[in-house]
């Protein structure tokens, strides 16, 4: 099992800037990869990012060039600071960890809030 603990979410202005973390813990194995999601249109699930064990970052359309995510090489806590935040971005987000072990396994946070006022 793993558990994964988010922080740093909040209430911020347009153009303002969070950083939210989320740290793994448990049956963690390489190769892995932690990242954030947000609910998207037809309420699915929309990458914002993602980062693996070895540092290769994937980012979705809606962060590239305002987010950036980070994690110590080995570490299984990653960050993810977000600047130039608009109100669109407004949502929980949900820390997502993928780890493979003969087969995939993959955990969701519980979900943290950011507001994002105009």
């Amino acid at each position: 099992q793993v558990q994964l603990v988010e922080s740093g979410g909040g209430l911020v202005q347009a153009g303002g800037s969070l950083r939210l973390s989320c740290s793994a813990s448990g049956s963690i194995v390489p190769p892995n990869t932690l990242g954030w999601y947000r609910p998207g249109p037809g309420n699915q699930r929309e990458l914002v990012a993602t980062i693996n064990n070895l540092g290769g970052t994937n980012y979705g359309d809606l962060a590239k060039g305002r987010f950036t995510i980070s994690r110590e090489k080995g570490e299984n806590t990653m960050y993810l600071q977000m600047n130039g935040l608009k109100p669109e971005d407004t949502a929980v987000y949900h820390c997502n960890f993928v780890v493979f072990s003969g087969t995939y396994r993959v955990y969701w946070g519980q979900g943290i809030q950011v507001t994002v006022s105009s």
